[in-house]
C-alpha cells in the first residue's frame, strides 16, 4: 500500500564522507541515489551499511559532485509511472559516466528492480547488478561476480530471508532515525503494486524494535519514525490487535527519546487504543498521515479500500477530539478509473470537511499487473483539470491552517544549520512538534543552535507551506534553546 506512504522524490542528502574517507577508497567509493517513500530511504541506509561492511567507502560531497565514484547505486520506486520514467532516465545518464569510466559499476535495486528485472537487464546492459527489495545483503557478492565475469548479474529473491533492520546501517541523520517495524502489505488495493514488490506483511518482534530504538538513542538520536506499509496493523499476524498501541506506549518509557512519529497507518485499522496511546504518551507527536485516496464511496469500493467516507470522517473526529492540536495529512488519487465529476465533487466535499494540514495529490497512474490498470481510464485532460481544482482547495486550507500558528510559541527541533544569511536575519530550520516546517531567526548576539537542539520561539509569520519565527526585540517574544 505504498500510495499510503508519503513519497519523497527529493530528500536531504545522506551524511557525506569524512575527510579521511575523501582520501581512502577501500574496495571502491559509492553513492546511493534514492527514489520513493520513507521505506526506501530506510533501505538505502541499509544498502550503504552493507557496502561499508564489505569495505566500500561512502562518497564525499566533492566526490559526488565530480562523479569521482567507483559504484553508483539506485534504489528505485514502482508506485507511479513517473518514478519508473525517472529511473530509466537516470540510468541513461549514468551510461555516459560508465563509458567515461569503464571500471565504474552500476547497481539498480528496490521496487522497480523487483518488478521489472528482465527489462532492466535487457535494455540497460551497462548495468552491472540488479537486486530486489529482499536481497540487499547480496549486493557486494553480485558486484564481485560482475567484475570477475564481465557480465551483468541479476539476483531477485521472492521471499524475505533477512529483515532489512538486521543488516548493517549507515544512517543519513544522527538525530533522526527511521525504524522499520514491518515490511510488506496484506491488503489488495486495486491500484497498488506494493504487495508484488514487497510481499505479504511481516512484523518484527517488539523487543527487537525497542532494542533498535534504544541503540539509536544511545548513539545520539532524539527522534524516531516508525515505518510500515500498514504500520497500525502491526501485530495482527501474531494475533495481537493491540501490539501497535503497546509499542507506542513502550516508546514513552525510553529515556532520551524526545519525539516519536509513525507512517503510514491504514484508516480501517486506526483503532481507539491507538488514538489513546498517541494522546497519552508525551513523546508521541500529534502528527498523522491518514490516507483518504477518494471521497467517493463508489470509488473506494472500486479501489478495494476497506472503509467508507463516513467511517473515515468519524475516525478523524475521534482523533481530533483526543488531540485538538493534531496536524493530519493525507493522500488523494485523482482520476481513478471510472471516476465521474460527481465522484470528484464528493472528494472535494470531504477534503473541505476534513481540513487536512497537507495533501499529497496524485494523478492515477496505471501499474502493470494491478486490477485497476485494465479498467476504463479517465481522459488525462479531465484528470489534470480536476487535480488543479483539488490542489487549489488544499492550498487555501493549508494557508488557513498555518495562519492559526501566528503569535504562538512552538518548540522546534533543529535539522538544518546554519541557516541562510540575508539582510533581515540569520535562520535555522526544523520542525515543531506536530511536524510543521519552521524557519527560526537567531537573535543578534546569540550563538547559532546546532542540529538536534530544541528552540522554543514565537511564530511571527505564516507562509504557504511553512512558518517563520523571526526575532523582534520590541514585541517580547519567546526565544530559548535546549540542548
Amino acid at each position: 500500500m505504498n500510495e499510503d506512504m508519503m513519497t519523497l522524490e527529493e530528500r536531504e542528502p545522506a551524511a557525506s564522507g569524512t575527510a579521511d574517507a575523501m582520501e581512502a577508497r577501500g574496495r571502491g567509493v559509492f553513492q546511493v541515489h534514492t527514489l520513493g517513500c520513507q521505506m526506501n530511504v530506510h533501505d538505502s541506509e541499509r544498502i550503504a551499511g552493507v557496502l561499508e561492511a564489505a569495505g566500500y567507502v561512502r562518497a564525499s560531497e566533492r566526490q559526488e559532485a565530480e562523479h569521482d565514484v567507483d559504484l553508483m547505486v539506485m534504489n528505485t520506486c514502482a508506485v507511479r509511472e513517473n518514478a519508473s520514467e525517472r529511473m530509466y532516465g537516470t540510468i541513461r545518464k549514468w551510461k555516459g559516466l560508465k563509458y567515461a569510466n569503464p571500471d565504474m559499476q552500476i547497481a539498480i535495486g528496490g521496487c522497480m528492480a523487483q518488478l521489472d528485472r528482465e527489462r532492466i537487464a535487457e535494455h540497460t546492459p551497462w548495468v552491472d547488478a540488479v537486486f530486489g527489495t529482499k536481497n540487499i545483503e547480496g549486493l557486494p557478492a553480485m558486484l564481485d561476480r560482475a567484475r570477475e565475469t564481465g557480465r551483468p548479474q541479476v539476483g531477485i529473491k521472492d521471499a524475505l530471508e533477512t529483515f532489512p533492520s538486521d543488516l548493517p546501517v549507515d544512517r543519513g541523520s544522527k538525530v533522526s532515525a527511521w525504524i522499520a517495524i514491518s515490511v510488506g502489505c496484506n491488503n489488495t488495493c486495486t491500484f497498488c503494486i506494493v504487495p508484488t514488490t514487497r510481499g505479504r506483511e511481516r512484523d518484527r518482534r517488539p523487543g527487537d524494535v525497542l532494542a533498535e530504538i534504544r541503540r539509536v538513542v544511545d548513539a545520539g538520536a532524539k527522534e524516531v519514525t516508525l515505518l510500515g506499509q500498514n504500520v497500525n496493523s502491526y501485530g495482527y499476524g501474531h494475533g495481537d490487535r493491540y501490539a501497535f498501541s503497546k509499542l507506542l506506549r513502550a516508546c514513552g518509557t525510553i529515556d532520551g527519546l524526545e519525539r516519536v512519529r509513525f507512517t503510514s497507518p491504514h484508516p480501517a485499522a486506526f483503532t481507539d487504543d491507538v488514538i489513546a496511546a498517541m494522546a497519552d504518551t508525551p513523546n508521541v507527536m500529534h502528527q498523522l498521515h491518514f490516507p483518504l485516496q477518494s471521497g467517493s464511496d463508489r470509488i473506494l469500493r472500486a479501489m478495494r479500500r476497506s472503509y467508507r467516507t463516513q467511517r473515515f470522517l468519524d475516525t478523524l473526529g475521534r482523533i481530533r477530539e483526543a488531540m485538538p492540536d493534531a496536524q493530519i495529512s493525507t493522500d488523494v488519487i485523482v482520476g481513478f478509473p471510472g471516476e465521474t465529476e460527481e465522484d470528484f465533487e464528493q472528494t472535494m466535499a470531504v477534503m473541505e470537511q476534513a481540513r487536512f494540514s497537507t495533501a499529497f495529490t496524485f494523478i492515477y497512474s496505471p501499474r502493470p499487473g494491478t486490477p485497476a490498470a485494465v479498467m476504463d481510464q479517465v481522459p488525462h485532460d479531465m484528470v489534470q483539470e480536476r487535480l488543479e481544482r483539488l490542489v487549489a482547495l488544499q492550498e487555501r486550507i493549508t494557508e488557513e491552517n498555518l495562519a492559526t500558528f501566528e503569535g504562538r510559541d512552538v518548540e522546534v527541533m533543529v535539522t538544518g544549520t546554519p541557516g541562510k544569511k540575508d539582510d533581515r536575519t540569520h535562520r535555522v530550520t526544523g520542525r515543531e512538534r506536530t511536524g510543521v516546517l519552521v524557519h527560526v531567526g537567531v537573535p543578534e548576539g546569540q550563538p547559532t543552535p546546532q542540529v538536534g537542539d530544541f528552540v522554543t520561539a514565537t511564530v511571527t509569520h505564516a507562509g504557504r507551506h511553512n512558518l517563520l519565527a523571526d526575532p523582534d526585540p520590541t514585541k517580547g517574544q519567546t526565544y530559548a534553546v535546549r540542548h
